[in-house]
């Protein structure tokens, strides 16, 4: 490998799989193998839902044994959750997965002391009933000394130093994202002590160097410098947009979709919180402006109900159905909970007047339409609330992989989709790394290295978006 060309090793952790990808980066260049994939598969113990965090942890080991010899390693992760951890620094039980029962009806509590207007005014956050100010009031916290979030907590183990990683930091609704730092009179009002978080990093910060029995375990020879990147994956998945200039939208797919803008400032108008739009923090002092979507995990459940069918057909048959014959709100909490997915769209319909779908292609349309209508929705809203207009709409992560979502999307949005890169999350999170090894300049820098160097695919809207417009009517119930 020449000299010019450096690798790094981006830990990549969704919610239903894990990945440890090597990035090869040089002047002109920018390579992602995938070293090692695993499954993330929580637990349901009598006490609740929990993340198996040691199959995580043991995961990234076996990656970075076999990503080999790297520069740099940096680690993303969803975000919301944390571990706890005694005085000693040992884990105090599993951590607990946001889509656990324990914070229903906790948000109700906390907006008796911050109402929920104020609290948007303060954090700029949006209402999820799993962010972790409702997780951290719903918590006993027996016996916790500190908090660390998924990837602070791996960090740690890997490098035994710990921090709380900032574009992470802003989901925990406890961050003040005018100033980037704690908004401690939050806090203070809900009995929330802030000196159980580590002090807080930078993307590009160093985190530390990879321990003796990591390198032993790893066969790496040291020194191998862990560095802090955008830690909530879709931070670094936003990175990794290979946009030009500023008028310009993104939906992050996979799980959940992830829609909106990057902005120079946050919208904390009360108009934006009604909609449900979040500011959470990015790389440079920007700001991702977005909404949350339910995304392809309503696919995803469905296909698992139907016994794992093959992907590939199903989608070519949902392509044969009528359009927008049935829709669903994509943002509806009724899908949250994994369980009866077919079942719960088709309830959905029938309650809403609307035909329901009974095969797995007519329930796949109509879940494609829906995510489509609702990204439609959320960018139109995103460019009116912050008053920022886009010419392209910029679709990453796995959602890429489907041509008719991305296709659907264009149409329902009336706007080009340009599709991909697929792993955008690591290639965010290689890219930090390299940028602060000295390999890669700003953001546009790093985003035209991108667009020179990943496979990217352009989508047209086709025919009128009236029809659209119709469907998201029929949904309000207009």
């Amino acid at each position: 490998m020449s000299a010019s060309v450096k690798s790094y090793a981006a830990v990549d952790l969704g919610a239903s799989s894990g990945r440890v990808m090597v990035g090869r980066v040089g002047p002109d260049s920018l390579e992602l193998s995938e070293a090692h994939r695993f499954v993330n598969r929580p637990v349901r113990v009598p006490e609740g839902l929990r993340w198996d965090i040691l199959s995580l942890y043991g995961g990234v080991l076996d990656g970075l044994r076999t990503a080999g010899q790297v520069d740099s390693v940096g680690i993303d992760s969803w975000a919301v959750d944390y571990g706890l951890l005694d005085a000693d620094g040992a884990l105090l039980g599993n951590p607990v997965h946001y889509r656990d029962s324990r914070t229903e009806g906790v948000a109700q509590k906390v907006w008796a002391t911050v109402p929920a207007p104020e609290l948007y005014a303060a954090t700029g956050l949006q209402y999820a009933p799993f962010n972790t100010l409702y997780q951290l009031v719903a918590d006993r916290l027996t016996g916790a000394q500190r908090l660390l979030l998924i990837p602070d907590l791996l960090t740690y183990w890997l490098t035994g130093e710990q921090g709380t990683e900032l574009t992470n930091a802003s989901t925990t609704q406890l961050i003040d994202p005018r100033t980037r730092g704690w908004s401690y009179d939050i806090a203070s009002r809900l009995g929330i002590d802030l000196g159980l978080f580590a002090p807080l990093r930078q993307p590009g910060d160093p985190a530390g160097l990879l321990r003796p029995e990591v390198l032993e375990e790893t066969g790496l020879e040291g020194p191998v410098p862990v560095t802090a990147v955008g830690s909530h994956d879709t931070a670094s998945a936003v990175a990794a947009v290979p946009a030009s200039g500023e008028r310009f939208a993104y939906i992050c797919t996979g799980t959940w979709s992830l829609a909106g803008l990057e902005l120079d400032a946050p919208v904390l108008t009360e108009e934006s919180r009604a909609a449900n739009f979040t500011n959470e923090l990015g790389l440079d002092g920007t700001v991702r402006y977005l909404r949350n979507i339910m995304g392809l995990w309503l696919l995803q459940e469905c296909v698992r109900a139907w016994g794992d069918p093959d992907l590939g057909e199903l989608l070519a048959e949902a392509a044969t159905v009528p359009a927008l014959r049935s829709v669903v709100d994509a943002s509806d909490p009724v899908f949250l909970p994994p369980g009866r997915m077919p079942e719960r769209i088709a309830e959905a319909c029938r309650a809403s007047g609307q035909p329901v779908p009974v095969s797995p292609a007519e329930v796949t349309r109509c879940i494609l339409d829906s995510l489509a209508l609702a990204h439609r929705k959320a960018v139109e809203e995103a460019q009116r609330l912050a008053d920022h207009p886009v010419d392209v709409v910029h679709v990453v992560g796995g959602g890429t992989r489907n041509a008719l979502l991305c296709q659907l999307t264009a149409d329902a949005c009336g706007l080009p989709v340009v599709a991909g890169p697929t792993e955008a999350a690591a290639l965010g999170n290689v890219l930090v790394q390299a940028r602060a090894h000295g390999l890669v300049g700003d953001l546009p820098g790093g985003r035209e290295l991108l667009t020179r160097t990943q496979p990217l695919a352009r989508y047209e809207p086709q025919g009128d978006t009236a029809r659209w417009r119709e469907a998201q009517a029929r949904l309000a119930g207009v």
